[in-house]
């Protein structure tokens, strides 16, 4: 199995890249999210100017974010920088849409842009449309503007089989957040290979999975502290959802449903409040705070972060690589320095 980095777009991360280079990772990679971190273009073009080998990678853009001809010029010109280095991950928006106080976009939407995309940052055209207007637009620059040439690595944002189906017929591959249930992604990667047959696409991509890691000590507790803290960030993504998509939080089982009220409470809102997003997303992704590590259970640590010993973890990626996961992507997020030299030993 692979294995890659993935932080919040801040200054200083091209120190990290270069750092992950050095330790043999594969990918470096950095959120799409406006109104909670740093700018991913401007991050991943120092990271490019730092590293030479490693892929660089955005995790994700969306539709709501950007117009398909921004987007592909800001691609395109990262690939100039990073020639065949580069990872487009395309998504709905979960993240960056409701930081806005907003809904993701559509699958179809979802689609029709990761389509745009590919045709631009290869060269091509793409419609391009505002209201009642389309025209068709390509990329009109001369000299060393963009890098049309090089390929870019297309990856869709997927929990379901619906953006799985996306994926295979644009012959994408496959990112998920948190998700490691190997029967889940068989069932995704046998989706999006069902899907790309049908459309004439290969069927063979790669997929992704971000996450947390912390390896034990020892006789360390795998539900003590340093656990909480090194996967808390993963954990609160998930009950932050939650409590701003009250169906979901409706299908928790009971002791997370009432973790959700209890940040709902922590943070002074509700899940009905039309200015929920402008505090349950603050800090988001990043490491929580110690007066957080309640929200933090058991129940979470099993299920969306990898906690054990070095033999049980390697167990476990092996399941997912079995299951059609291909490379691993840690948020390191207390030490980044130890947590990626601790990754970067791990057989697996």
């Amino acid at each position: 199995m692979r294995k890659g980095i993935v932080v919040t777009a801040h200054v200083g991360v091209e120190e990290l890249a270069a750092r992950a280079e050095a330790l043999g990772f594969s990918s470096f990679w950095v959120y799409d999210t406006p109104m909670l971190h740093g700018d991913p273009f401007a991050a991943l073009s120092l990271c490019a100017k730092a590293t030479s080998r490693i892929k660089l990678g955005v995790g994700v853009t969306s539709p709501a974010l950007r117009s398909a001809p921004a987007a592909a010029n800001h691609f395109a010109g990262l690939n100039a920088l990073a020639p065949g280095r580069v990872i487009c991950g395309i998504g709905t928006g979960n993240t960056a849409r409701r930081t806005l106080g907003m809904l993701p976009t559509t699958m179809a939407e979802l689609e029709s842009f990761t389509a745009s995309l590919q045709a631009l940052c290869s060269g091509g055209s793409a419609a391009y449309r505002e209201g009642d207007r389309t025209r068709e637009v390509e990329f009109l620059h001369v000299g060393p503007y963009v890098n049309t040439t090089d390929p870019i690595e297309f990856v869709v944002a997927a929990f379901g089989m619906k953006a799985a189906a996306v994926a295979g017929r644009r012959g994408s591959g496959l990112l998920s957040f948190g998700l490691l249930d190997p029967g889940v992604w068989t069932a995704l990667t046998e989706e999006r290979e069902k899907s790309a047959t049908a459309a004439g696409q290969r069927a063979e991509a790669d997929s992704y999975v971000m996450t947390s890691m912390h390896v034990l000590a020892h006789g360390e507790d795998p539900y003590g502290d340093a656990a909480r803290d090194a996967m808390g960030h993963i954990a609160l993504s998930l009950l932050t959802f939650a409590a701003d998509n009250p169906s979901t939080a409706a299908n928790l089982p009971e002791e997370q449903k009432a973790a959700v009220e209890r940040l709902l409470s922590r943070r002074g809102t509700t899940a009905t409040s039309t200015d929920r997003h402008k505090v349950l997303y603050r800090n988001y992704l990043g490491r929580i705070a110690p007066e957080d590590r309640d929200l933090v259970l058991p129940s979470l640590i099993d299920t969306i972060g990898l906690v054990g010993g070095p033999d049980e973890l390697a167990a476990r990626i092996g399941r997912l690589e079995r299951a059609g996961v291909d490379e691993l992507v840690i948020q390191p997020v207390i030490d980044p320095d130890a947590e990626m030299a601790a990754f970067a030993g791990l057989a697996i």
